[in-house]
């Protein structure tokens, strides 16, 4: 088990977060809530404005935990049918009376707190002024391609600044209070012990199943026969299989596919200054907890990660070594 105490400076705290028509598709194969990706993107993004605007941020930020109140997928069901579509706009017609080329893609809107590691110090009076600028700078950018509405009056919608104890039971102290104030709502975790022991079971009567096969059985909705009498085998009855917990798959980042290029090889970039790559989207498994389920504040937090020699871009969550210690080498 990693040691739970966090060195950093301090918890910076946006509450409840108002973002509309934020991404709904993160990935190839699942829509809904936007991946950690998006919302580590948008952390490092503010981290750079406020080391460029204040230069009072040296070391920067060292982790976001992500908690969801609310989640409004913008779906509609129409007459006649059985599945769900997205709602999308009615845009203007070009000249030949014909509906322009726009790609859309499906929209949320969300209410989300991010809790942010602050690896600086502050003092307590000086923390709050600048946690108030950090909010105010974060009302103006993007969080997962949605924008952000005006902060609602009071107390609870204010930006909070929190010193971080040096020693771990002052920091347990600190989590028990600051997690009663974040419900309702859920925090999003890793579970890759989960997807490694369901691998496991599936491969006893499979044995060249992949993580993707263990993957796509907790995600999909499996209804089993189970014997009600040992002496009548042939009377069953068919039953949906209990995930445990409130599971998801989960885009975490991108593993390459080409090698990475300079960047006046490849046209249309970004930018031409960033290498490039071409890469393909990875996944996981994720679970909603209630933030009053986690023992300590690391389990929280999700970091980005960066393997350039075998082209992995990731965000992980610790999570899952604190509760069954596996390595990754044992998902393949």
């Amino acid at each position: 088990m990693n040691n739970p105490l966090i060195d950093a400076g301090g918890l910076l705290i946006l509450p409840r977060l108002q973002v509309q028509n934020a991404n709904a598709i993160s990935g190839p194969l699942t829509w809904g809530f936007p991946s950690p990706t998006a919302f580590t993107g948008f952390v490092h993004a503010l981290e750079r404005r406020l080391r460029d605007d204040t230069g009072d941020l040296k070391q920067g930020f060292g982790g976001i935990g992500i908690i969801c109140h609310r989640f409004e997928p913008q779906v509609s069901k129409p007459a006649g049918r059985r599945t769900q579509v997205f709602c999308l706009t009615r845009n203007p017609v070009g000249k030949d009376g014909a509906p322009t080329a726009l790609v859309e893609e499906g929209r949320a809107h969300l209410e989300v707190s991010l809790v942010i590691v602050v690896k600086d110090g502050f003092g307590e009076f000086d923390g709050n002024d600048w946690a108030k600028t950090a909010h105010h700078m974060a009302q103006g950018m993007r969080l997962a391609g949605g924008s952000l509405l005006p902060a609602r009056n009071g107390e609870r919608y204010e930006a909070q600044w929190h010193v971080l104890p040096d020693s771990l039971n002052p920091q347990q102290e600190l989590f028990k209070k600051l997690r009663r104030r974040w419900l309702p709502g859920f925090a999003l975790v890793q579970r890759e012990d989960l997807l490694a022991e369901r691998l496991a079971k599936i491969r006893i009567e499979q044995p060249h199943a992949t993580a993707l096969d263990a993957l796509l059985d907790l995600s999909r909705l499996n209804i089993e026969p189970t014997t009600l009498n040992p002496d009548q085998p042939e009377a069953v009855t068919w039953q949906v299989r209990k995930p445990p917990g409130w599971i998801v798959p989960l885009p975490v980042g991108y593993a390459g596919i080409s090698p990475l290029y300079e960047s006046s090889h490849v046209e249309n970039t970004r930018d031409g200054l960033t290498p490039f790559r071409f890469v393909e989207c990875l996944y996981s498994l994720g679970q909603w907890m209630s933030p009053h389920r986690l023992e300590h504040l690391r389990q929280l937090f999700w970091q980005t990660e960066a393997d350039l020699e075998n082209g992995i871009y990731r965000c992980s969550n610790r999570y899952s070594e604190t509760v069954n210690p596996i390595t990754l080498g044992s998902i393949t």
